[in-house]
């Protein structure tokens, strides 16, 4: 939330949206990222390895979110690997929210696509999951 703070109150950008909405996108894509360290977790012999892939995975998926470049000036192939990125669902959430004041209809195919990844990788992560002791 300090973030956000300093968006509105040192930047001066209101957030033109529901308050709700934006705080509900912030907990569906907590529960995506939590579903995706779950399953990485699971799938990782050792902490180190973990960590790896989950850097790699999130730098990744940062990248290609279209946050640092416009999803239209990368590659093709880039282009089709952003559809399949729930951060770049996460970052239109927040542009419409925030910049247009966007409501729950404009919201939720976004919405139903970043619950369907985090529904994916927390029940993936409940299948993979082993007792070790």
């Amino acid at each position: 939330m300090l973030v956000n703070s300093v968006m509105v109150f040192w930047f001066g950008i209101p957030i033109r949206g529901n308050l709700l909405f934006y705080l509900f996108a912030y907990a569906v894509f907590i529960m995506y990222t939590l579903g995706i360290g779950l399953f990485i977790s699971t799938i990782s012999k050792t902490q180190q390895q973990a960590m790896f892939i989950s850097y790699f995975c999130m730098m990744i998926f940062i990248l290609l979110g279209g946050l640092f470049a416009p999803i239209e000036n990368m590659p093709d192939w880039a282009q089709v690997l952003t559809y399949v990125n729930p951060v770049y669902y996460f970052i239109e959430v927040m542009r419409l929210i925030v910049l247009k004041g966007s409501g729950f209809i404009e919201l939720l195919r976004y919405f139903l696509i970043i619950i369907l990844f985090a529904l994916v990788f927390n029940v993936l992560a409940i299948l993979n999951y082993r007792k070790t002791t």
